[in-house]
C-alpha cells in the first residue's frame, strides 16, 4: 500500500502537471524512466536498511495484540489535519486575491515576500505530514507482526525518500518565481491588469497540489489500517 501510493506520487501527479505548466518555456523533459530515478535515490546502504525491514520483524513488534479495532479515529485525524492545512493555504493573504489593489502596486511588486510565506506553508505542511505518519505507523505497529513490517518499511522509505522529496520540494518557489517574472513582464507589455491575482491562485493550487503529494503515504497507512 506505502509503496503503491508512492509509485502514484512520482508518475503523473497533479503537482508535477500543474509545475510543467507553469514552468513554460523552461521545462526540460528527462529521458529517464520513473524507475530509473527512484533507483538513483538509494545507496547501497539504504538497500541494506530496506532489506532488513522487508525480512524481519521489528524489536517489540513481537507479543503485539494483532486485533483489528477500527481506522475511524485515524480517518477523522488525518482529515482534520488535512483540512487544517488546506485551509491555512486557503486563508493565507499572500495567496488570497486583493481586489483593492492599484495596478501601480502590482508593478511594483517584489517575489520575496511570495517566496517566504511558500517556504512557511512547506515547512508547515511537512510537519503536519510528518507527525501524522508517525502517528499512523505506531498504529500498525501495534496490530500485527505483518503490519509492524509494513510500518517498519515506511520508515525506511521516509528516511531514504524524505531528504530527496525534500530537496525537490525546496525548488518549487524557484518555479513560481519565474512564473511571477513571466507574468509581470507580460502584463506590462500587453497594459493588461490582475496578473498579480493569476499568481496568487497559482501559487495557491501548487501548493495544494503540494499538500495531496505529501499526503499520498499517509494515504497508504490508512489503507493498511483498513485491512482486516
Amino acid at each position: 500500500m506505502v509503496q503503491e501510493s508512492m509509485r502514484r506520487s512520482l508518475t503523473g501527479s497533479a503537482l508535477i502537471r500543474l509545475l510543467d505548466r507553469l514552468a513554460g518555456p523552461d521545462v526540460r523533459e528527462s529521458g529517464a524512466s520513473t524507475s530509473d530515478r527512484l533507483s538513483q535515490w538509494f545507496s547501497w546502504t539504504d538497500a541494506i536498511s530496506l532489506s532488513a525491514a522487508l525480512d524481519g520483524v521489528p524489536v517489540g513488534a513481537a507479543g503485539a495484540s494483532g486485533a483489528k479495532t477500527s481506522s475511524t479515529a485515524e480517518e477523522g485525524e488525518c482529515h482534520r489535519v488535512r483540512s487544517a492545512l488546506a485551509k491555512a493555504i486557503a486563508e493565507d493573504s499572500a495567496f488570497a486575491s486583493l481586489q483593492a489593489r492599484s495596478e501601480a502596486n502590482d508593478a511594483e511588486a517584489d517575489f520575496s515576500p511570495y517566496r517566504q510565506r511558500y517556504q512557511a506553508r512547506q515547512q508547515a505542511i511537512e510537519a503536519g505530514v510528518g507527525a501524522l505518519r508517525g502517528k499512523l505507523r505506531s498504529r500498525l505497529a501495534i496490530r500485527s507482526p505483518a503490519m509492524a513490517k509494513l510500518a517498519a518499511v515506511d520508515v525506511v522509505m521516509e528516511q531514504v525518500l524524505g531528504a530527496r522529496e525534500r530537496s525537490l520540494l525546496s525548488t518549487v518557489p524557484k518555479v513560481l518565481e519565474k512564473h511571477f517574472g513571466r507574468l509581470r513582464q507580460d502584463a506590462q507589455s500587453e497594459g493588461s491588469g490582475a496578473w498579480l491575482d493569476i499568481f496568487r491562485r497559482d501559487a495557491r493550487d501548487v501548493l495544494l497540489a503540494e499538500l495531496d503529494f505529501r499526503f499520498q503515504p499517509v494515504e497508504g497507512l490508512l489503507d493498511a489500517l483498513r485491512m482486516k
